[in-house]
């Protein structure tokens, strides 16, 4: 019941106007999270000082785009790790849910934390209802962010379809252009 509740909140909310644009700065945060179902305290300018961040914000864990999402990035965390990208999942919805998520879906191999409302808004990913009113979930935007706290990338679509293979094919892109 739950989760169906969750998905009608979905399909009737409506996208932020607008996200972060590349050659933006990446608002700083830290925030309180899980790897592997244990406590973490994801911080963007610690992740930051070890290489570009891929950032992805999801409405909601344990929704089947999202678990999707979560698995896709977990099975290509090998390869981010090779291009020398962190990742972290961020999420508005459910927070409650993270420890388990990170463990079930994210299989322990990445940090996922809860977005804040000022971390959301910083991003401009929050989820709006059709009345302009918050919804308590945010879009799927995934955003890759060079160490030096630029976007240098952004994918913003509901479908979780592209968001591991953009981001990735993203990291390599800026590695290239450090050689």
């Amino acid at each position: 019941m739950r989760l169906a509740l969750a998905a009608v909140a979905l399909l009737a909310a409506t996208p932020a106007l607008a996200e972060l644009k590349p050659g933006a700065a990446a608002p700083l945060f830290t925030a309180a999270g899980s790897v592997a179902g244990q406590p973490f305290t994801v911080d963007l300018k610690a992740a930051l000082k070890k290489g570009p961040v891929v950032l992805y914000f999801f409405p909601a864990a344990f929704t089947p785009g999202c678990n999707a999402e979560a698995h896709a990035f977990a099975e290509a965390i090998a390869d981010f790790k090779a291009a020398g990208a962190t990742v972290i999942g961020m999420t508005a919805g459910n927070t409650d849910q993270i420890a388990k998520f990170s463990s079930a879906y994210c299989a322990g191999k990445f940090p996922v934390a809860a977005a804040t409302p000022a971390v959301a808004a910083g991003y401009d990913v929050a989820l709006k209802k059709p009345d302009g009113s918050a919804s308590g979930y945010t879009s799927r935007t995934s955003y890759v962010i060079a160490p030096e706290g630029k976007v240098i990338f952004v994918h913003s679509d509901m479908s979780a379809a592209g968001h591991v293979n953009m981001t990735l094919a993203a990291v390599k892109r800026y590695q290239a252009t450090r050689r």
